[in-house]
């Protein structure tokens, strides 16, 4: 007979998987890439994202992180690590790819009620393809080649995209990172050859591993574990599915399960936050199907290493720079008008502690290119801070106002602009124009001029790393969507050793 809960007992029913577990899982089994508009974005977003990682190589904070648990270790096909000599079972080879990719807060970006940058998940994509395919080869077999890398790359970006359409992890105090384990654990099943099962499993015990809190984001905390946790999420991606893949079972109601499912233990503040329906139906909710509809509106950052909801407002401070150049000393206040979420993430005061706290503040992002006409990822380094007092003093001559336009335009599913205004005003009475800018140049209502500069960004980084004949290569494959689809992974990966 069926047993029925009581004062002293539950009932021991072991429910279907979660409907949105079933979802992912279905969507990464079944779904077969056919945007060429997609693929080619995926293109670019590969040759972005790497270049970042060869930038991060020149920052010891960085590259002290690298390397295996264990020194001296030899792993067979082992993953290598772009820019470097390194050769790493797959997990610690997507922790290092993930750190090197999102340290200098230069990648790819998606902005919804959830933040994030999608192109972290390349960590465990690039490592888990470039082992799989040389054991491949080895065995006789043919090998993954770059267009299962494209593929999973799309994948990754719409599942965590779409997640954070409607779903803000954030209003709990959750990092956005959730998203990239989730993701990365999806598509590393998916080329490591998971069933059904086995992908549901791992799912599910992405969801309930628990999750990382923001305040390492956010002031008084902010730091450089902002910069490595996504490199944590995907490679953890990738141990989830290797458990999966073993025959670990899942948990079926990890999201649902009343008292100790993720939406009862994390999630129900968020939603009520977000106005979402009452218990039962706590549930993530979901704008649009799963297609490819992410990767071809992806922001990319070309113009400067800063958080995306800054990049207008820097744009607008090297358009000013020319007028405020030669008069800093006679300002008298600047103005900042912006959007709800950044003033959220990234409006702050006082003292900065260190280059994260520095590349996640709006005033001082803004003060740098007013005053020297650009912004690199070398601006937030302490020596630099401590030579220059006038971003400092610029920075507390600073007004940071929301318009509510600009904050409904962001929300727009239409728009997604991510507006920012500057105006100087000097002690005389004077003023500056107030340059406003909706929309940066790596937008995708801005792809035909930014791309260009995407690509010339991508080769100034591979000469940080790589000699000139080398580089030369590494540009004419990327540069060539047909010839890098049909290219095996492990031949790629040779390309960025060192």
């Amino acid at each position: 007979m069926p047993t029925t809960p009581s004062a002293t007992s539950e009932a021991n029913v072991r429910p279907d998987y979660d409907p949105e577990l079933q979802a992912i899982a279905d969507y990464v089994l079944n779904y077969q890439v056919e945007s060429s508009e997609a693929l080619e974005t995926a293109r670019y977003c590969l040759m972005d994202t790497l270049g970042c990682g060869l930038l991060a190589l020149r920052f010891p904070e960085c590259t002290k992180h690298l390397g295996p648990i264990v020194e001296g270790t030899v792993v067979p096909f082992g993953s290598r690590v772009p820019g470097t000599s390194l050769c790493l079972d797959p997990v610690k080879a997507a922790w290092d790819i993930g750190c090197i990719i999102r340290w200098l807060d230069y990648n790819d970006t998606w902005l919804a009620a959830e933040w994030g940058h999608p192109s972290d998940n390349l960590g465990a994509i690039l490592a888990v393809a470039d082992h799989l395919s040389q054991r491949r080869v080895a065995q006789g077999e043919a090998p993954l080649v770059m267009r299962d890398v494209l593929n999973a790359m799309i994948m990754a970006h719409e599942i965590q995209g779409v997640l954070a359409l409607e779903n803000s992890f954030n209003r709990v105090g959750l990092d956005h990172v959730v998203l990239v384990k989730v993701a990365s654990t999806a598509v590393a099943a998916k080329l490591m050859g998971a069933d059904r099962e086995q992908l549901l499993s791992a799912l599910s015990h992405a969801w309930v591993d628990g999750q990382s809190l923001r305040t390492y984001r956010h002031a008084p905390n902010a730091g450089s574990r902002k910069s490595w946790a996504a490199g944590d999420a995907t490679s953890r991606g990738v141990r989830l599915a290797d458990i999966a893949l073993r025959g670990e079972m899942g948990i079926p109601s990890a999201l649902s399960a009343p008292q100790w499912g993720f939406y009862d233990v994390l999630f129900s503040h968020a939603n009520k936050d977000l106005s979402l329906k009452p218990e039962p139906d706590r549930r993530l909710r979901f704008q649009r199907e799963f297609g490819s509809y992410v990767m071809e509106n992806i922001l990319f950052k070309i113009s400067f290493p800063a958080e995306f909801h800054a990049q207008t407002a820097c744009e607008a401070a090297v358009a000013l720079h020319p007028q405020v150049k030669d008069r800093l000393a006679e300002i008298d206040k600047v103005v900042l008008t912006t959007h709800d979420s950044a003033i959220r993430i990234i409006s702050k005061t006082g003292a900065l502690a260190n280059p994260a706290d520095r590349d996640h503040c709006l005033q001082y992002m803004t003060a740098v290119p007013l005053i020297f006409g650009t912004l690199t990822a070398d601006h937030y380094e302490d020596s630099f801070h401590a030579a220059h007092p006038m971003i400092d003093v610029l920075r507390n001559k600073m007004v940071v106002e929301e318009d509510a336009q600009y904050s409904a335009a962001y929300h727009d599913p239409g728009m997604r602009s991510i507006a920012n205004a500057v105006q100087v005003f000097f002690n005389d009475g004077s003023a500056t124009d107030k340059v406003v800018v909706e929309y940066p140049v790596g937008h995708q209502r801005r792809r035909e001029e930014g791309m260009p500069l995407l690509v010339a960004k991508f080769e100034q980084h591979l000469a940080t790393r790589f000699p000139a004949s080398r580089c030369k290569k590494i540009a004419e494959v990327c540069n060539e969507q047909a010839a890098l689809e049909a290219m095996p992974v492990h031949t790629f990966m040779n390309l960025w050793v060192i």
